[in-house]
């Protein structure tokens, strides 16, 4: 037997094993780095995020992931080069922050790469009767293992798409094995490019459980920032506040299909773009809103169909309601008081409140993910929302 498949059975069989998790989302801003020492897999797992930290990427990186990023007709020799450069970026800022952590590589048992979302295609938005569910992430797992000396798990979506989801959302899985809780029923909210949320039932029934996209979260207000104002976002939400939402471009908006659609669902700025606000737009008799009175709106159809999509989920309960926040969007204030507006009687709380900072919470599922794929067994037939409970994540070795 080769050593390295000796190694790989060595570390499923360790007591304790210490796993970086890197996420890189449809914002763009940056890499999350989680350096996480796990025990246990499944419902016993148990982890404790050792350190964390957040490596923004340039603007000249940003736009070449932007040239190929949410668009149907690109440059395919850009696509193949960038597949590399991602992975050898993600490489040298993981490398970077075990040197500052003072973290020898070969101590690290695992590292755990999202990659780069590029194009997510559920048939639900192609709409090509005779094509699958797709997604495609890039960032190649052998770059990033022969480049960091660490055993490498990769590419988790394309499982989940395989086994008859969506390829996301993914946080379910961790969420159910970390969070869940009886007698509380949790919605984990993650407010990223686009929002999605994990709900855990009270009564911890994995059929019951589920994780949906909502609809956008900061992709529409960080791409007209960019465009209107010339900033990377909407920093503690002033453009928004020194405007006020234009009703009627927010009911236009809210008649998206998409929302309506049942859960589970998953979704991109494939759908939501600058161009679908635009069409929007130009149904107005007034025509165009001031740009602030623009990001007011985009602002509140975040909340709003983050709102409608909790309420159509669960009504009222026994049992106490909490939602726990996370992504970026957390940070908004905005956002944040039009949900405690929306959602009368709900707890809410940072995700924080549970153990995990909600900036390194995505970083750290992926780790999870990484976890079971190496040491977890799941029984044949069993399912998880639906979706059969597999091993997700492809395997690259250093060697």
């Amino acid at each position: 037997m080769k050593s390295h498949v000796l190694q790989l059975a060595a570390i499923a069989r360790k007591r304790t094993r210490l796993i970086v998790g890197l996420m890189s989302g449809t914002s763009l801003d940056g890499l999350d780095v989680a350096l996480c020492a796990f025990t246990g897999t499944g419902s016993r797992t148990r982890v404790k995020v050792l350190r964390f930290a957040t490596l923004p990427y340039d603007d000249h990186f940003k736009n070449e992931i932007r040239r190929v990023f949410a668009k149907k007709e690109i440059d395919f020799q850009h696509l193949a080069f960038l597949n590399v450069l991602v992975a050898e970026r993600h490489a040298r800022m993981a490398n970077q922050c075990l040197a500052d952590w003072n973290v020898p590589s070969a101590d690290v048992d695992l590292l755990a790469s999202h990659g780069q979302t590029v194009f997510h295609a559920p048939r639900i938005l192609h709409g090509l009767a005779d094509y699958p569910n797709a997604t495609l992430q890039i960032g190649d797992g052998d770059h990033l293992a022969r480049h960091t000396g660490i055993l490498t798990i990769s590419d988790f979506r394309q499982k989940h798409v395989a086994a008859g989801g969506e390829g996301a959302p993914l946080a379910l899985y961790g969420d159910y094995f970390l969070f869940s809780k009886n007698g509380e029923n949790r919605f984990l909210l993650n407010i990223g490019g686009i929002a999605n949320f994990t709900y855990l039932p009270s009564d911890g029934d994995p059929e019951k459980a589920f994780a949906t996209d909502t609809g956008p979260g900061n992709t529409l207000l960080d791409a007209f920032a960019r465009a209107l104002f010339g900033v990377p976002f909407d920093e503690n939400a002033l453009l928004a506040q020194a405007g006020r939402p234009d009703e009627r471009l927010l009911d236009i908006l809210k008649a998206e299909p998409f929302f309506a659609r049942p859960f589970p669902k998953t979704t991109g700025p494939e759908l939501f773009s600058p161009d679908w606000v635009q069409t929007a737009v130009r149904q107005l008799p007034k025509g165009n809103p001031n740009p602030y009175d623009l990001m007011a709106t985009l602002t509140r159809l975040t909340a709003d169909t983050i709102a409608e999509a909790l309420h159509r989920t669960i009504s009222n309960s026994q049992f106490p309601i909490a939602l726990y926040l996370s992504g970026g969007g957390a940070h908004n204030p905005l956002i944040v008081k039009h949900l405690k507006e929306k959602l009368p009687g709900w707890k809410i709380k940072p995700m924080k409140a549970l153990g995990v900072d909600g900036d390194a919470k995505e970083a750290v599922l992926f780790a999870v993910l990484a976890n079971e794929t190496v040491a977890g067994s799941v029984a044949e037939g069993v399912t998880l929302g639906g979706v059969p409970l597999v091993g997700m994540g492809k395997i690259s070795f250093p060697a």
